[in-house]
């Protein structure tokens, strides 16, 4: 069945459903479908999906998607990622997302740099099976694309690619003979006579045919496919220049006009360097997608498992989560999971961009493809295959990758039209030449040159090359950018709102100061509270136990231990009675706390642990989240690319203060909940400016959805990644100015390809019309417009993120 849609009678369908919580559910939508004429439904609660048999045309898919969600569920799109193979220029590219777009619920972009199709289509109203048909109507040809086939996709790139190569230096062998002339024929004047030929024609036809036909039998597959597809492409330039050509020649040879030029050389020519041109071009392409190939060989493939007391190597994709495995000194980290045991630095730098090592121990967790330093760890599995951090990493990229950037549209538009416009050009330059000049040659010279001068590809790549370049050096950086669209709009941010715990703060409460009282060292004091506080899990508990430890202080036991919520502890430690908590849960005790100065100390911001033994104050421990250590010098490369840095916290008024002293930040509010943050964030993109957001938790999702560029700090919370326009691996605000500078270097090579893409055109068509370029030199310059856009794209590989 080659309809694109699928027929609804006698057919059956898979639609996932979402919204189910009970077996109720499904038996209501069961019932609802059932009524519809026509319709065997049968829904799987567990499997969240609906069976259903159509025997009749009463009813299609367009109904039963309808019926499930009028019955209060959701039949959610799916995405598919295509490899498309036969395009050729920027106009099959949007011929192609046309086709795809006139399907029933189909949303698709088709990239014809990274020669990907991202389609969004509804599940019942078409199928895959449908849509990899529509592309091949179309005349091109899809395949199914992931992680797992890539590398096959890869080879067989590299397999055609060696193929074209031979076809090219074969094409270099028989079309020298006919350069071999061109010296002779550029001093006399291109169509000047034909004294100056020194091969019979009769070779020169056998040289120029081969490469006319079989070495450009390509052109003539795309350009058919194209017109049949109702649209047209650069192999109809092609086609049209170079037969034109080949055929005047031809004529010229059999009648034996020997007082007429012939262009064999310009045929064969124009082919030859327009090959070279598409293999300089496929070799630069794909060093665009270098940064995704780099982060796809970082994946280990095996892993080390403890067997019967020893270490057997076991593929990477058997592990589960939960599955205990040791990772030895120098060894990748085969999945996502947690230390059990064991301590060592691990190398980040390929997911985070950070150089420095990071010590691990048991509790931290470990990230797929790190590198182990000299220790040995034993891990728990957390995260396996698609749902590891590196696979994750890879995925955004490539859907970054595979968008469109909202600055593509223009160059869109007019690659569109632009074959059409240029065949139109061509005719008027013809028939104006032969029939103002009266001279045919020229004319027909005049009419090749513009077509092969025209170049919609340049136009094609000036965007998707430059996006991939970006996002790849983005990856490489710690900067996983979700979409083309955030990339361009990040540059233009004026306002950015930053959350204060775990973006300019470490998010974990710490010891900042101890202040002991006379009698009193600073390992004594922590050393009693943490032998009430070890047995509590609150964050300030845990913060007096950890710098406890640290320090090496006594911890003893403790005993009749009684906890206040909100105000303290109290119990005994070594036959001795402690009390910790508040000052003023101290005060309600009586205890007396004048000896310890604590007061500035509160002023700050921070929280006060007071500690009495036997009714006197023996100190105070004070715990604050402690400001990163580079907060104060991003916040200055922020204000210094002229952006406004405003802090928004739940937290006190004093603590903010302090915050924003301690970093440089002008403007803060605090008492923010999180429903004002996305309200203070609408309120600044009121003003009309645009507003950036940057923060790590669950509630900072709502003001990160409301911001015109939202980035996730760390790889916090899932609910903040998912919101967030741009995550930032590594825990630091200088991955916002480094995305900005990312924007600002991509926005630059953009503007440059286009600007390069336009004026050649520009210049060169009427150049060719008013006959002051030949063929060959407009064929190697249409060749070589393409190569010298996506090689400026290259040179975004030099950015390297800044401090």
């Amino acid at each position: 069945m080659n309809n694109p849609v699928m027929d609804p009678r006698h057919a059956a369908i898979e639609l996932p459903v979402s919204g189910m919580t009970c077996a109720a559910c499904a038996a209501r939508i069961e019932k609802v479908l059932n009524r519809l004429p026509g319709v065997s439904a049968n829904v799987n609660l567990a499997a969240e999906k609906a069976r259903v048999n159509f025997s009749a045309a009463e009813a299609g898919p367009a109904e039963v998607v309808a019926a499930i969600r009028k019955a209060g569920f959701d039949v959610p799109a799916a995405t598919l990622e295509l490899a498309i193979s036969g395009m050729t220029c920027a106009a099959c590219a949007a011929r192609l997302e046309k086709v795809l777009n006139r399907l029933p619920g189909v949303e698709a972009a088709v990239n014809f740099a990274t020669e990907r199709a991202t389609v969004r289509y509804q599940p019942g109203l078409v199928t895959t099976e449908a849509l990899k048909d529509a592309v091949q109507r179309a005349g091109f040809a899809a395949a199914e694309t992931g992680l797992a086939d890539r590398e096959q996709v890869r080879l067989r790139q590299a397999a055609v690619w060696k193929a074209e190569l031979r076809h090219f230096w074969i094409a270099v062998l028989l079309t020298l003979p006919l350069a071999a002339q061109m010296p002779a024929m550029f001093g006399g004047g291109w169509a000047a006579d034909a004294h100056h030929e020194f091969l019979p024609r009769w070779l020169q036809l056998m040289l120029a045919t081969p490469v006319q036909f079989w070495i450009g039998a390509r052109f003539y597959r795309g350009a058919w496919s194209s017109v049949r597809g109702g649209g047209a492409n650069m192999d109809v330039l092609v086609v049209l220049g170079t037969s034109m050509a080949w055929s005047y020649s031809a004529i010229v040879t059999l009648f034996g006009r020997h007082d007429l030029h012939v262009y064999y050389e310009a045929s064969a020519m124009i082919i030859t360097l327009i090959l070279l041109g598409k293999l300089l071009e496929a070799r630069a392409k794909a060093r665009t997608t270098a940064a995704l190939d780099a982060l796809l060989r970082l994946q280990p493939r095996v892993a080390h498992v403890e067997r019967g007391g020893e270490l057997v190597a076991v593929p990477v994709d058997s592990l589960k989560p939960a599955d205990l495995f040791v990772v030895r000194p120098g060894d990748a980290v085969p999945v996502d999971g947690e230390v059990v045991s064991g301590a060592s630095a691990l190398n980040e730098a390929m997911l985070t961009g950070e150089s420095m090592p990071i010590d691990k121990r048991a509790g931290d967790k470990v990230f797929a493809a790190t590198l182990n330093g000299e220790g040995v760890l034993r891990c728990r599995a957390t995260g396996v295959g698609a749902h590891t951090l590196l696979a994750g990493i890879i995925r955004m990229v490539e859907q970054a990758q595979g968008s469109k950037a909202p600055v593509q549209r223009l160059a869109d538009r007019i690659a569109a039209v632009f074959v059409p416009v240029v065949v139109g050009i061509a005719v008027v330059t013809f028939v104006s030449w032969w029939w103002l000049g009266g001279d045919f040659a020229q004319a027909l010279i005049s009419a090749v040159a513009v077509l092969v001068i025209a170049c919609p590809c340049a136009l094609g790549l000036a965007t998707p090359t430059a996006i991939m370049v970006g996002t790849g050096q983005g990856a490489r950086a710690g900067m996983l950018v979700k979409n083309a669209e955030a990339l361009e709009l990040a540059e233009k941010i004026r306002v950015l709102v930053v959350d204060k715990t775990g973006t300019l703060t470490e998010g974990t409460p710490a010891v900042s100061d101890v202040v002991p009282a006379d009698g009193w060292d600073r390992a004594g004091l922590l050393g009693i509270a943490a032998a009430l506080e070890q047995a509590s899990a609150h964050p300030i508990a845990t913060a007096v136990v950890a710098e406890a430890r640290a320090m090496g202080a006594m911890i003893a036991s403790a005993g009749d231990s009684l906890a206040e919520p909100g105000k303290g502890l109290s119990g005994r430690v070594d036959g001795r009675d402690v009390v910790l908590g508040t000052p003023a849960f101290l005060a309600e005790r009586g205890i007396d706390m004048a000896g310890v100065s604590w007061e500035s100390l509160a002023a700050a911001g921070k929280t006060m642990v007071a500690v009495a033994v036997d009714g006197r104050c023996a100190g105070v421990i004070a715990v604050a989240d402690r400001v990163r250590q580079d907060s104060a010098s991003a916040v200055a490369r922020l204000k210094a690319r002229g952006l406004r840095v405003v802090m928004l916290t739940g937290d006190h008024a004093a603590t903010a203060a302090a915050i924003a002293r301690e970093t440089g930040v002008d403007e803060w509010q605090a008492g923010v909940m999180p429903a004002d943050k996305a309200a203070a964030v609408q309120t600044f993109a009121q003003g009309g400016e645009r507003v950036g957001m940057a923060g790590d938790g669950i509630n900072d999702a709502p003001a990160l959805a409301a911001a015109d560029v939202s980035f996730a700090i760390g790889v916090g919370a899932d609910v903040a990644v998912e919101a967030a326009d741009i995550t930032l691996v590594r825990n630091s605000l200088h991955g916002v100015a480094d995305a900005i500078d990312l924007s600002r270097a991509t926005l630059s090579k953009i503007r440059q390809n286009l600007f390069f893409a336009f004026i050649y055109n520009i210049l060169g068509i009427p150049l060719a019309a008013f006959g002051l370029l030949n063929p060959v030199i407009a064929g190697a310059a249409m060749a070589m417009s393409s190569v010298s856009v996506v090689t400026n794209s290259l040179l975004l590989k030099r950015w390297r993120p800044g401090r």
